[in-house]
Parts: C-alpha cells; sequence; structure tokens
C-alpha cells in the first residue's frame, strides 16, 4: 500500500498564490505533520489533496492514481478520508449510527433492499453495525453508542467525527486540527489513536496547531509558511531551524 505523493503543486487565486511549489510525500505507516502559522495555506493544501479544489500546476498521487483532477466523492474512493475544522456530525442521531454513516462506501445492498427490509440488507445493518461497535471500543465511546452526538462533549464529538472517517477504511486519514481545544489529556489520549492506526500501516497527515502534540507523534514534519514550503524532515531538528521559528512562533 503506498502513499500520498505532491509534486510541485501550487493553487492561485486570481493573482494570490495560497500554494506554491509544494511537494512532498505522506507515507503509510508514518505520521506526517504539516504546520504552520495562520494563513500559511494548510488548509488550501488539505483541500486540494481531498478534491475541493484543483491544483493550477502540479500533480498528486494516491500510490498509482493521479487524484489532482478527481471530485471530492470519486477521491473518497480512493482512499481519502478526512476530518474538518469544524465539526460535522449528525446532532441528532446515535454515535452509533453516526458511526455507522461512515462505511457507506462499502455497502453492498441495494436500495431496493435496505427499503423492503430484505434479509440481505438487515444482515449488511448487523455487520456494520458491529463494526461501528468494534471502532467505538477502540476510541473508548462504546458506553455512548446509543446517545445522541450532539449531546456529547467537544473532545467526544471531535471522537465520533475521526471513527466516521475511518470507516470508509482509508489508505490515507487527513486530520485538520483534531486536537484544537482539547486539553493536553484528551489530546494525548487521541494521540495514542493515532499512533495505532499508524503502526496497523494507516498513512496519516496531520495538521495541527498544538507543536507539542505535533513533536510527539510525527516522524516527518513539513512548514508551510504564506504558501510555500520552508522546511521539511525530522520534527525536532525543523522545529530548531531559525527561520521555522521566525514563520511559525513570531521571532
Amino acid at each position: 500500500m503506498s502513499g500520498l505523493k505532491l509534486e510541485h503543486v501550487s493553487r492561485t487565486f486570481g493573482g494570490l498564490h495560497a500554494v506554491s511549489d509544494v511537494s512532498l510525500t505522506v507515507s503509510p505507516g508514518h505520521i506526517t505533520g504539516l504546520i504552520g502559522p495562520n494563513g500559511a495555506g494548510k488548509t488550501t493544501l488539505v483541500n486540494l489533496i481531498s478534491g475541493l479544489l484543483f491544483p493550477t500546476t502540479g500533480t498528486i498521487h494516491l500510490g498509482n492514481s493521479d487524484i489532482s483532477r478527481l471530485e471530492p466523492d470519486t477521491v473518497a474512493r480512493q482512499g481519502i478520508a478526512r476530518t474538518f475544522q469544524t465539526i460535522r456530525l449528525l446532532k441528532d442521531a446515535s454515535v452509533l449510527d453516526n458511526v455507522v454513516a461512515g462505511f457507506h462506501r462499502h455497502e453492498r445492498a441495494s436500495l431496493t433492499a435496505a427499503l423492503l427490509g430484505l434479509p440481505s440488507a438487515r444482515r449488511e445493518t448487523a455487520r456494520l453495525r458491529e463494526q461501528a461497535a468494534t471502532l467505538l471500543e477502540r476510541f473508548g465511546m462504546l458506553a455512548y453508542a446509543l446517545t445522541p452526538a450532539g449531546n456529547l462533549s467537544y473532545g467526544h464529538q471531535r471522537r465520533v467525527e475521526m471513527m466516521r472517517a475511518l470507516a470508509s477504511q482509508p489508505r490515507l486519514l487527513l486530520l485538520d486540527e483534531p486536537v484544537a481545544g482539547m486539553n493536553d489529556r484528551e489530546a494525548d489520549a487521541l494521540g495514542e489513536i493515532f499512533t495505532s492506526l499508524a503502526e496497523d500501516g494507516l498513512a496519516v497527515l496531520l495538521i495541527e496547531h498544538n507543536l507539542r502534540f505535533v513533536l510527539s507523534l510525527c516522524q516527518v514534519l513539513h512548514v508551510l509558511d504564506a504558501g510555500c514550503l520552508i522546511a521539511s524532515g525530522d520534527p525536532h531538528e525543523v522545529r530548531a531551524q531559525a527561520h521555522v521559528v521566525a514563520a511559525y512562533l513570531g521571532g
């Protein structure tokens, strides 16, 4: 299972270079970090990878597939899942049903079978709910299975969003500020789960402002500033570079 590769990717809006000549890889079995100040182009880059935007120049490959100009639903079917800075859940639905919704890419029963309640559809529903329960157990959320997602704390809602993304069984997981608003204990608990996912062979791209969290998890770190990649490599070595300190920490 090969990972993600960006080659000389740029995106302009009018005359503004939101992302400029970015090349990087995200390897299976690794957590790759992406940091930078507000307005650096991180979210634009994630939108390019997930198909919400197309690059002006350059290419994006997932394994051997060129996904540079695929629509978001097609990118998802290729094996990319993402979380968002703003949580997007079915607030009135249970935690379990929110996670089951993430499995839709793998449903085999026809719509007609589902509407008629045929045995094939019922068996598939039972199978997906069992798989969802396994994810809930992994994230320590099984006790909340029947709780409406909107009734959960912020940190627990974040977990539901991540489980729903994982339900699509992706090859690459894009985490856009997954621990924003969490305390260190909550963040570290999620960090252990992210590490275990990478150990299972998943490629993980972590976009995060919490530098302590990034340094504790990532094997490779990239730094964006004004749309340009200004440093890449070992996280602690990158963190110590003077131009990174100036760009990210303000001098």
